[in-house]
C-alpha cells in the first residue's frame, strides 16, 4: 500500500483553522475559493506523493522562483493559489539537486494569497 501525503501541516494555528474550518474558510475566502480550497487540501491527503498532483487537471501543481523559491503552488480560483512548502526532512531531491516529487510526501501548507501583486 502506498503511503498518503497524511502529513499535512500548517504554518499557523489561525491558517489551520481557516483551512480546515468549513465556517470559517468560506467566511474568508467566500464560497468558491473556500470550496476549491476544500478540494485541494483533500487532493493533498489522497495523494501517493506530490508527483500524482502534477497529473490532476486544473490543478496546475508547480514550483515557484525568486524570493518564494523552494515553495510550491497550487491553483485556487485566479488569480489566488494554495502556498506550500515540501515538509519531509531531510527534502528528497534528485542527483541534480531538483526537488523529487515522487518522494515527498509531507507539505507545509504557507498561506492563501495572489503573489501577482
Amino acid at each position: 500500500m502506498k503511503a498518503l501525503i497524511v502529513n499535512i501541516t500548517f504554518a499557523s494555528r489561525k491558517l489551520q483553522k481557516t483551512c480546515e474550518d468549513q465556517k470559517e474558510r468560506t467566511r474568508t475566502y467566500g464560497p468558491e475559493r473556500a470550496k476549491l480550497l476544500a478540494l485541494r487540501l483533500s487532493q493533498l491527503r489522497a495523494a501517493a506523493n506530490l508527483e500524482v498532483m502534477r497529473t490532476l487537471p486544473q490543478v496546475r501543481c508547480h514550483e515557484l522562483t525568486n524570493n518564494r523559491k523552494g515553495q510550491l503552488a497550487v491553483d485556487l480560483k485566479h488569480p489566488y493559489r494554495l502556498i506550500f512548502e515540501p515538509a519531509n526532512d531531510p527534502i528528497p531531491t534528485k542527483p541534480d539537486g531538483g526537488l523529487d516529487w515522487t518522494q515527498v510526501t509531507a507539505v507545509n501548507i504557507l498561506e492563501v494569497v495572489d503573489y501577482h501583486v
